[in-house]
């Protein structure tokens, strides 16, 4: 007997906007180039979570080194706290891939803006609080997409029902 399984649908949480500070470059290593990204502030607000992002967080990013495709692949793992409108505190993790061309990959990362149209922007947002209002972030899983701009970093949150 086969059961009938749920299809997985998408319903919004929040839009994430996060000001970020220039990277600090580690330099090529073995498995690629290395990077971190202070995160100094932001905002989260929608129909299920809204509130303030708190400095002191960072995105750590590889990009590793080409395929001879012409693409370039950044794997990306933020590590932030949101502080809700009604004073919860909420740590997220947030890892994915940004893949682009070479060229817009080159342009993202000297500060300039490419088209987020041009680029896969991809995160698995997980988060950890005490704050029982708060804890079905805890039960469920989610999806994010992204663009990265020069001074931040706008991230449309899903939980995945």
């Amino acid at each position: 007997m086969t059961l009938a399984l749920p299809t997985p649908a998408l319903e919004l949480v929040a839009d994430f906007e996060i000001a970020v500070a220039p990277a600090t470059d580690l330099g090529a290593g073995p498995l690629g180039q290395r990077r971190v990204i202070p995160i100094l502030s932001g905002t989260a607000s929608g129909p299920l979570l809204n509130g303030r992002i708190l400095p002191g967080g960072a995105d750590f990013q590889l990009i590793r080194h080409g395929s001879g495709d012409g693409w370039s692949t950044a794997d990306i793992e933020a590590r932030y706290v949101l502080e809700t409108d009604d004073g919860a505190r909420i740590y997220i993790v947030n890892a994915g891939v940004r893949s682009g061309t070479e060229a817009d990959i080159a342009q993202l990362n000297a500060g300039g803006t490419v088209d987020p149209s041009r680029l896969y922007f991809r995160t698995a947002p997980r988060f950890e609080t005490a704050a029982s209002a708060y804890l079905w972030l805890m039960r469920h899983t989610f999806v994010a997409t992204g663009a990265r701009y020069p001074d931040r970093v706008v991230l449309r949150y899903f939980v995945v029902r």
